[in-house]
This record gives structure tokens, sequence and C-alpha cells, in this order.
């Protein structure tokens, strides 16, 4: 069957949001004299529980901490690491071929619409998708929530479509949904297990898409 449709993660798939992430919490554990532990960051990677798990795990190592107050902190040191951020290597050139060829894209992602819209916009990549599905409205990854909707929103089978993805979590989410699922590991993903994926490809730049879907 023909491919008919494209649903890409956001966060460290689209664009490498997940290291600013890591390193703005990174800085906020420091500043209270602790480290983060990378296996609990792994842990809640790609999914919508990474901010609740990151306070709960501080609060451990600083029972004083006043999170109400660090949360805006944390959000603004976030958005100045992203301010510069533009989507990893490879990605336009997939998002210009599928529109060339007629293929739907979508957006499957366990973040707010309020962070992944904005993101979009500013990244200049907006206009290319049919459809933005967020964990606002639907199930957070591992759940297929997000994918099922996904195909819904496209009018496309599961057989018809490729998912992009750069955890482990959304490998899990897209597969249990049916799809095709590609795994592009960034920096902070790439020593993660990717065995459920059907392919696992370096970098977008690997495998350009036409070859790709002539698989």
């Amino acid at each position: 069957m023909p491919t008919r449709a494209l649903v890409f993660d956001f966060d460290g798939t689209l664009a490498d949001t997940e290291s600013a992430v890591l390193q703005a919490w990174q800085e906020v554990f420091r500043e209270h004299g602790t480290e983060l532990p990378l296996a609990a960051w792994y842990a809640v990677i790609g999914t919508q529980h990474t901010t609740p798990a990151m306070f709960a795990l501080l609060a451990e190592h600083a029972p004083d901490i006043d999170v109400e107050a660090l949360r805006p902190v944390t959000k603004a040191r976030v958005h100045a690491l992203l301010e510069t951020l533009g989507p990893r290597e490879g990605v336009l050139g997939y998002l210009e071929t599928a529109r060339e060829r007629g293929i739907k894209l979508a957006v499957a992602s366990s973040s707010s619409g309020g962070w992944v819209r904005p993101h979009l916009e500013r990244l200049g990549i907006d206009g290319y998708f049919d459809a933005v599905l967020t964990g606002d409205r639907h199930k957070a990854k591992p759940d297929p929530d997000l994918y099922l909707a996904a195909l819904d929103a496209l009018e496309t089978a599961a057989e018809a479509a490729i998912a992009f993805e750069d955890t482990p979590h959304g490998v899990t989410s897209a597969k249990a949904a049916g799809l095709t699922c590609v795994a592009v590991p960034n920096a902070i993903t790439e020593s993660l297990d990717f065995g459920q994926a059907d392919i696992v490809l370096p970098s977008f730049t690997a495998k350009p898409l036409e070859a790709l879907l002539s698989r």
C-alpha cells in the first residue's frame, strides 16, 4: 500500500527541544546542590510526566523549594535556550518532499497545544501540517490515542502511514496504533533502546524520504 500520510512527533523529532529542556532542568538541580539523574529523565521523556516528575525528584533533594516560584523561572530558561533553535537537519527536506508528493502531514505530540503550535510557527513549518494533535486533548504517549487521532484527522489507514519518533515511548505509541515507525533519535535519546521501531535512522539526512518510501 502506498504511503499516504506521515505523522511526526514534535519534541526531539521535528526540533531538538529536548536538549534545551534537559539543560534547563540540569541547571535548576545544580542550583539546588544536586545533579539530575539521567535515568530519571529517560524514564519520562516523550510523555506528559516530565515536569511533575522533575519537581517531585527535586523536592526529594531540596524539601524547602517553592515549586510555584520555580515554574516561571524554569519556563523562561527553556524559552531562552530555544530562541535560536531551528528544525532538525533534514526535516525541511522531508516536509517539502511530502508536499510535492501529495502526502498528508500531521504532528502527534504529548506536549500541549500551547507549547507545540507557537514553536511550529516560530520554526516556520506550521503551514506544512494538515493536523496537529496534542496531549492536552488526547491521552499522552505511550498510549496510542494521539496516533489514532492523527489517522482519523488525516482520514488515512494505519497501513498507509509512517510515524517518526525520537523516544521509545513514542515508538510504542505509534506501533500500538498500527503505524510503521521510523525512529530518528537525537543526541539525548540515541543511547536508548529502539528495538520496537521498524527502522532506526541516525538523522533525517541519513536517508532521503524518497529512499525511505521506496523500501
